[in-house]
């Protein structure tokens, strides 16, 4: 017999799988087991006639039916829905052989390789020829089109009945033999589907002949699926034939395939609302964390606007304690939280490109920018807070020692004007001689002499008042009275003594005599004593220094007072001489005085104690002036401790931030590898957060010490904190690139090579290595990648779209991770509006609007809730009750929406 099907076939065969291969088990030479024919000869009985009752005829006997090839022809084309070419009438083995030729070519043309299956066996009415060409048509018309998840025919049939059956306890579908014994699985098809035709629950595995004859009798009855098989002929076999079962699975297939399709609209419609549901919680976190951080920064920057200062030295020392733990303990997880909420941003925007939604736009006041500038505005407030207490304490500190400085000389001059008003207000020159009245002539030149010395203190002390009132001194109203004391009583000793010398004068004329001696000690001894109550002063004044320098000078100057000691102890001896010449004299001619200088209150005995007292006070200077040397050195130590650990730590953050900046921009490794090394790299840069410690340790011991200034390094704290800040921040925006990157790559499906290529063009037109390219360079990028994006109309066109993908926000630059997205986007395919709208509406039985019963029936519990209250409710004209509008709600899902 000639095989004339077989050149048709070749044409046709690298378009089929192997189900369209013959089957071993067919070859001639081999025969059926009885029972497989007989369950066979059954089944494909019945599916010929489920088709060809159609035409209003059927089969009895399938080997002798078929033989003359008029309902085979008949069947052919009734289940494919095509005209076959006329048959042959005549009732002659040729006719009936041209007619079965016929036949199996339309079979043939079907891409179907018959093999040793001719025309003479089935006009001979051979059943196993017979049985394998109706085989091959069910294999070809009910079987090939099966496909789940892109598997084969046989495979995906499978595939569809474990998916189906899954949920059924007792049943476990691995073949199409022993699976379909116990009647199970047929019983579970039916009520996964039509759950109101069986009550699986009464079902018992141990009684499949009831469970196998319940199952054929409801689907013949109800679903139109005819009994191919008998109950007792499954039961009965060990193995019941694969085919027969195949082809009585595949009608429960086609008469369940609309509800397949239901499950495919829905599968497509839960993933489209999971990626809506996941990508909405991230928008919340996003404003919930963006307002915390917002209202955190709004109560702290009031805190930190605050001017008005306090009155003592301990309380801004307090504040700046305070500002201190503001630093160590309430600003470094606000940082990281401002760092989180870029990643969050950066992630959230990444996941909707990816799933073709449109850009995340956060409430108004809530952008990172606004985020950014809140931020900025924040540390400006701390940077002048920071400022403003230090040069408080640089205020308070120098008022203290002018108030002490004002104290000390007021009560010096006010120990001076004791006694000195009822001394200026006495009469005593009324009854007093001659010489008592010379004598108190000159005593009173020698008072106003001491009086002149001491306007210079005065002077002092009213210039003390007036720098602290300028100063704001807290205690000036205080400081003011008294000084306003002074000053009247100093005015009030200058008209008294005016007054005695006026009365002294006119009484001159009536007294003459005087004691050279007494007036010579007293005019010498007056400014003597002058210039010790000045060294004693000086001797205790205060002193404030910033520098070893400083106190050198200071140190310098007190060894030229020093130095001034020997001539100062001649004076003191040639004034005593003066006055032990005076008792000499006195005793030499026997005079009797009176016992006290008529000229000066001033005696020696006064001269010697303050001599003593400045020698006590020289020592003590000594000490206290190397003491603050000591000090300041110490300081100097501080100064250089804190700088040689400046210089280390500052150089090392810049080396990092120059390093990161390579990883992002080389192309070493995969990006697993660079996201590794950017892991490697946080991590030192974590373990080196201990040497950041010991620095804010050695900057609060300067803080301490009211050190101002460090001329050892240009370093100060604060570019320590900004710039480890920046690295902590620039590392993990970095390491969240190299991430979104990952994600891009797998979510789109682009290789490696794809990814070293992309980065290798933008790398090429980043000329200053920034990450970043603008328009220009963009453009020259997309031109080596073959876009038509010149200067034309039609390039300029092209271009303003393409930035308007990578650039929706109006920026002037385009990172890697836009340029990646458009480069994704350009080449793979996403779900879209009308996919989804499409699986809405094959859910909703091809109507223009669905029910929530009906999303409850096809969509999970939380999916389906989701979807009833968003939709909006149907308004067309063939609105029902509860009619809700999946159309407006899939467009949402894709454009500018509250959803």
């Amino acid at each position: 017999m000639v095989d004339y099907h077989e050149a048709n076939s070749q044409m046709q065969q690298g378009n089929h799988g192997d189900y369209m291969q013959p089957e071993d088990d067919w070859d001639r030479d081999l025969l059926l087991d009885p029972a497989w024919e007989r369950q066979q000869r059954k089944t494909f009985t019945a599916w010929c006639n489920s088709h060809l009752r159609k035409a209003g005829t059927q089969i009895e006997a399938i080997e002798e039916d078929f033989r003359d090839g008029l309902k085979l022809m008949l069947l052919l084309e009734v289940i494919s829905g095509e005209r076959l070419p006329k048959p042959e009438r005549g009732k002659m083995r040729v006719h009936k052989i041209n007619n079965v030729n016929k036949a199996l070519d339309f079979i043939a043309s079907k891409g179907v390789k018959l093999v040793s299956i001719g025309a003479e066996e089935i006009v001979d009415g051979n059943a196993k020829m017979t049985l394998g060409m109706i085989w091959t048509i069910i294999l070809r018309f009910a079987i090939q089109d099966i496909s789940v998840e892109e598997t084969s025919a046989k495979e995906g049939l499978l595939l569809w009945c474990q998916r189906k059956t899954a949920p059924y306890k007792n049943v476990n579908v691995q073949n199409f033999h022993i699976s379909w014994k116990d009647g199970l699985a047929f019983n579970a098809l039916i009520h996964r589907h039509r759950p109101e035709l069986i009550d699986y629950e009464k079902l018992r595995k141990d009684d499949p002949l009831t469970n196998l004859n319940n199952a054929f009798e409801v689907a013949e009855k109800y679903l139109d699926i005819p009994k191919m098989l008998d109950a007792e002929d499954i039961v009965n076999t060990a193995r019941p034939d694969e085919k027969a079962i195949m082809t009585y699975v595949s009608c429960f297939y086609h008469a369940f395939s609309g509800a397949q399709k239901a499950e495919t609209a829905a599968n497509r419609i839960c993933k489209v609302l999971a990626v809506n549901q996941e990508n909405e919680h991230l928008m919340e976190d996003y404003e919930k964390l963006a307002s915390d951080l917002l209202e955190w920064i709004r109560q702290t920057k009031p805190w930190l606007e605050n001017r008005e200062p306090e009155k003592t030295m301990q309380a801004m020392q307090q504040k700046l304690e305070d500002f201190r733990d503001y630093r160590r303990v309430h600003k470094p997880p606000k940082v990281q939280e401002k760092c989180q909420l870029e990643i969050n941003f950066n992630t959230l925007q990444t996941k909707l490109r990816l799933s073709n939604r449109p850009a995340f736009m956060p409430s108004e006041g809530k952008m990172i920018s606004d985020i950014n500038n809140a931020w900025q505005g924040l540390e400006q407030a701390e940077k002048g807070y920071e400022e403003w207490l230090l040069n408080e304490i640089r205020r308070l500190e120098r008022l203290d020692h002018l108030a002490e400085k004002f104290r000390q000389k007021a009560s010096i001059h006010e120990d001076w004007t004791t006694d000195k008003e009822v001394m200026l207000t006495q009469k005593d020159y009324e009854t007093a001689a001659l010489a008592d009245i010379k004598a108190l002539l000159k005593k009173h030149e020698a008072f106003e002499s001491d009086l002149a010395a001491h306007q210079d203190r005065v002077e002092q002390i009213a210039a003390i008042a007036q720098e602290l009132n300028d100063l704001d001194y807290y205690d000036s109203p205080n400081v003011n009275a008294r000084c306003q004391t002074i000053c009247d009583h100093w005015d009030t000793l200058g008209s008294l003594t005016q007054s005695r010398r006026d009365a002294l004068e006119r009484t001159e004329k009536l007294q003459e005599t005087i004691d050279q001696l007494y007036l010579e000690y007293a005019k010498r001894a007056a400014p003597f004593n002058n210039w010790m109550e000045g060294a004693m002063e000086d001797l205790q004044d205060m002193f404030i220094v910033h520098t070893t320098e400083e106190i050198q000078g200071l140190i310098a100057a007190h060894e030229q007072f020093k130095a001034t000691l020997p001539d100062a102890d001649k004076e003191r001896e040639a004034i005593l001489g003066i006055h032990n010449e005076m008792m000499k004299i006195a005793q030499s001619y026997d005079i009797k005085l009176s016992g006290v200088n008529p000229y000066t209150s001033i005696t020696s005995q006064s001269i010697n104690d303050k001599w003593n007292n400045v020698q006590q006070l020289v020592p003590a200077r000594d000490q206290a002036l190397q003491a603050e040397f000591n000090k300041q050195q110490s300081n100097e130590n501080l100064r250089e401790q804190f700088a040689n650990a400046a210089n280390v730590v500052g150089p090392w953050i810049q080396t990092k931030m120059q390093e990161i900046g390579r990883i992002s921009i080389e192309m070493h490794g995969t990006l697993e590898d660079q996201l590794n090394q950017l892991k490697q790299y946080e991590d030192s840069i974590i373990n080196y957060k201990p040497n950041i410690d010991k620095l804010e340790q050695d900057h609060q011991l300067i803080q301490e010490a009211l050190i101002f200034d460090n001329k050892h390094t240009n370093y100060t704290m604060e570019h320590i904190r900004v710039g480890w800040e920046q690295l902590l921040t620039t590392i993990a925006r970095t390491i969240n690139e190299v991430e979104n990157q990952i994600l891009t790559r797998d979510a789109k499906g682009i290789s490696q090579e794809q990814l070293n290529e992309f980065r290798s063009s933008f790398n090429h037109f980043d000329k200053d290595h920034s990450g970043k390219l603008g328009p220009e360079e963009f453009k020259a990028c997309l031109i080596s990648l073959g876009y038509d994006v010149g200067n034309d109309q039609q390039g300029e066109a092209e271009f303003t779209r393409i930035m308007s993908v990578v650039a929706p926000n109006n920026t002037e630059e385009i990172s890697f991770q836009a340029f990646i997205d458009f480069m994704s986007q350009e080449t793979t395919d996403t779900d879209t509006a009308e996919q989804v709208m499409a699986s809405f509406k094959i859910l909703a039985g091809d109507k223009n609007y669905i029910t929530a019963e009906e999303l409850r029936r096809e969509l999970p519990p939380d999916q389906a809730d989701y979807c009833i209250a968003r939709m909006a409710p149907y308004r067309g004209p063939d609105t029902v009750p509860g009619a809700l509008d999946y159309m407006s709600f899939s467009t949402a899902l894709y454009g500018e929406s509250d959803l």
